[in-house]
């Protein structure tokens, strides 16, 4: 059982978008800038950590950047059975799942950014992350404070965001270090997110939400406000309005996919914050993040490694339980290899070929019982390319 997460609002990182320039997927981004009116490239590719830290951009590049990542490992065939999103990452799982279309996404979350922007200049906050102590003991740090401080995020166990104005978040602090808090550290966001100071932004953007109309998603999502998983599209209207002034319980959405049978969590997008949540939350879980081109051949040595016996494929790229296709991972001229022939062992990572400059490399092992593409042969992404009788 396999699931993808993706990062939300401060895992942006100067530069993210240079290893994906020469990637089929950096028409992802191309489009977006269309769609949103913006440079989307220049701020992957240019921008400093201090034009990434405005709310705006933050938001909108680290989107793409997520979907960027998931439009890679989709060309080689994965995918989950459960997904969920940290914050903003709630956006990008349900736009990787179809509940919204690329477009309507990337419209929602500049809008949704522009809210929040809006909403931290007129009442301005702060954020801190409580290490070391409990969730109730933080819950009554903020309590004692008697002032505007809540908790804004429950990420793992010990790992506790609070929010709130600057002067009842330093009183909350003091009572967090004395119920024996390990450290509190400030975080650098523009807002006091997730806690009712944003309730002007969730008034805002409760319409454009309604607008996007989401979709029934084949894939759950599991949502930061209650932490379960929902695939009715009309559910996501309240929940992404609630989500902007209520804390996200991302521990508890781990939780809910392991008790759900995930094993396996696959973090897609910058940074890498939501792989150490999950490592910290679930015991047994084995987790990976994705974040370059360079480390889909990570992915695929992970996947092979799992106990997992295969991923789950896309409609039509399954043959009988012992038979399993190998499909083209983009567009472009197909080169068989001149090594393998039929009746070959076939390892999980073994190229079979070339599609373009695109390697083809299996996703099971098994003996290659045929090619079925031809060499010359001009493909499209997922097309077969040849089939394997499992070992």
């Amino acid at each position: 059982m396999l699931a993808f997460t993706f990062p939300g609002q401060g895992s942006q990182r100067p530069g993210m978008g240079k290893p994906w320039v020469d990637h089929e997927s950096w028409d992802l981004v191309i489009e977006a800038s269309e769609i949103a009116n913006r440079d989307v490239a220049d701020l992957l590719l240019n921008a400093d950590a201090e034009t990434l830290k405005d709310t705006r951009n933050a938001q909108l590049t680290t989107f793409v950047a997520s979907l960027m990542v998931l439009d890679a490992v989709e060309r080689l065939g994965f995918e989950p059975s459960l997904c969920a999103g940290h914050s903003l990452g709630e956006y990008t799982a349900l736009t990787a799942n179809g509940a919204l279309s690329f477009e309507d996404g990337v419209r929602l979350v500049v809008e949704r950014a522009a809210a929040m922007h809006d909403a931290g200049s007129a009442s301005p906050g702060v954020m801190s992350a409580v290490l070391g102590l409990e969730d109730d003991q933080v819950e009554t740090a903020c309590r004692r404070a008697d002032s505007d401080v809540w908790v804004a995020n429950f990420n793992a166990p010990g790992q506790v965001v609070i929010a709130g104005t600057a002067p009842a978040v330093q009183t909350a602090t003091e009572h967090a270090k004395e119920l024996g808090a390990k450290r509190v550290m400030a975080l650098p966001v523009s807002g006091a997110f997730h806690t009712p100071l944003m309730a002007p932004a969730r008034d805002r953007l409760r319409e454009a939400i309604a607008l996007a109309k989401p979709r029934d998603s084949d894939v759950p999502i599991v949502s930061n406000v209650d932490a379960k998983a929902h695939d009715q599209g009309n559910e996501w209207t309240t929940l992404l309005s609630a989500q902007l002034s209520s804390p996200v319980r991302w521990k508890h959405c781990l939780q809910t996919m392991s008790e759900n049978g995930i094993k396996d969590f696959v973090e897609l997008g910058p940074g890498g914050v939501l792989t150490g949540m999950a490592k910290r939350t679930i015991e047994s879980a084995r987790t990976l993040s994705i974040s370059t081109p360079d480390e889909l051949d990570k992915l695929i040595e992970w996947i092979g490694a799992s106990s997992l016996s295969v991923p789950q494929l896309h409609e039509g790229e399954h043959l009988f339980a012992v038979e399993r296709l190998v499909v083209s991972p983009g567009a472009g001229v197909f080169a068989p290899s001149k090594l393998i022939a039929n009746g070959a062992r076939i390892s999980v990572g073994d190229v079979l070929g070339m599609v373009g400059d695109q390697e083809v490399r299996s996703l099971f092992d098994g003996i290659l019982q045929n090619y079925i593409s031809v060499e010359g042969e001009r493909l499209t992404a997922h097309q077969p390319i040849a089939w394997l009788r499992t070992i």
